[in-house]
């Protein structure tokens, strides 16, 4: 019986006295039942204890050491950092996560274990198992993964704790990650690169092989450009000729010279004065073709368009070989820019 319980006993006892004492003064009870009802109070407190005391049965000496509340085991623990291997060698995941477990029934023989280490080692070796084959570049991602697979108990290898993980965190080092976005950069640039390197070798090819392959693919390309206007087609297959012989490093096929435009130098006041014979005169070059080509196009001198014809023309050139007439197309329409250097001695003399 509790302490609590004796007390209520007691009172109960003393109430009841009072009452059975009024009872007996008014009704004037004899000696005999004053007698009887002192047994009775005394009797019933004692009865109900050693009652109380059979149904407890004894209480042992180190009653108070059994009662007294076993401390809780503490069954979580923070890690922080701890690198982590990626598919890329010396980029480390950094992973942080709250441990948590729960121990599994063992036998009398089973050897005292440290729960925490115990199950930090088995989260681990399950993050590692997935980090190691996941690029750095995708953190976020392989973040979310491992909180699903590290969300479900599971025992360790031992057998003596169930394991999971929560709030997982996973993140590289700052500068690996400078370095991951510089290298992002410089793919997408190099793609760009290529993607134009291939477009301007498949306009080469698409020129020098199919619309400039002869006079007549460069009729029927000029034809589609022009909207089927045929005159004005006739009227550029001079200029036409002259392109396709200097795209191809060729002269102009003789069928093809008289529509060809006349050079100025041969106006008719000019050959009526001691003209030297025709067969002194010098033969037009790949050069002057296209000069009279760009001139029939209107694209005059100092227009940009010139020199980027030009280079494309001498793009298409050197694929077959013909470097030396590529190279004075460039010279004549594309020359390199001419650096005159500042004389610094003499500027600072003159500023003296």
């Amino acid at each position: 019986m509790t302490t609590g319980c004796k007390t209520t006993t007691v009172f109960l006892t003393i109430l009841c006295a009072l009452l059975l004492t009024i009872l007996g003064l008014v009704q004037e009870w004899p000696t005999w039942a004053w007698a009887a009802l002192i047994v009775l109070l005394a009797g019933v407190p004692a009865a109900a204890f050693k009652i109380a005391a059979t149904r407890r049965g004894s209480v042992p000496v180190d009653f108070e050491e059994q009662h007294t509340a076993a401390p809780i085991e503490r069954r979580e623990h923070r890690v922080s950092h701890v690198a982590l291997p990626s598919q890329w060698d010396d980029y480390d995941f950094l992973f942080s996560a709250t441990v948590r477990w729960c121990p599994l029934e063992a036998g009398g023989g089973a050897p005292v274990v440290n729960p925490a280490g115990l199950a930090v080692e088995t989260v681990l070796d399950r993050a590692r198992a997935i980090t190691e084959q996941r690029e750095p570049g995708r953190a976020s991602l392989v973040q979310h993964e491992l909180s699903g697979a590290l969300s479900r108990m599971r025992p360790d290898h031992t057998r003596h704790l169930q394991v999971m993980a929560e709030n997982v965190t996973l993140t590289l080092r700052e500068h690996d990650q400078e370095r991951l976005d510089k290298l992002a950069e410089v793919r997408k640039d190099k793609a760009v690169w290529e993607h134009q390197r291939k477009y301007e070798q498949s306009k080469r090819e698409y020129l020098g092989e199919d619309v400039l392959k002869d006079t007549g693919s460069a009729v029927v390309w000029w034809l589609a450009k022009n909207d089927d206007h045929v005159e004005k087609t006739v009227a550029d297959l001079g200029l036409l000729a002259q392109l396709t012989s200097a795209a191809n490093d060729t002269d102009v096929p003789d069928r093809l010279r008289d529509f060809l435009p006349q050079p100025q130098s041969n106006r008719p006041d000019l050959e009526s004065v001691d003209a030297p014979p025709a067969s002194f005169e010098r033969e037009p070059t790949t050069a002057d073709h296209f000069e009279a080509f760009l001139s029939g196009m209107g694209f005059t001198d100092g227009d940009d368009r010139r020199a980027m014809l030009a280079k494309q023309i001498a793009d298409i050139i050197k694929t077959q070989d013909r470097n030396e007439t590529a190279e004075e197309l460039l010279k004549r329409f594309d020359p390199p820019a001419v650096y005159t250097p500042v004389n610094d001695a003499t500027d600072e003399t003159h500023g003296l």
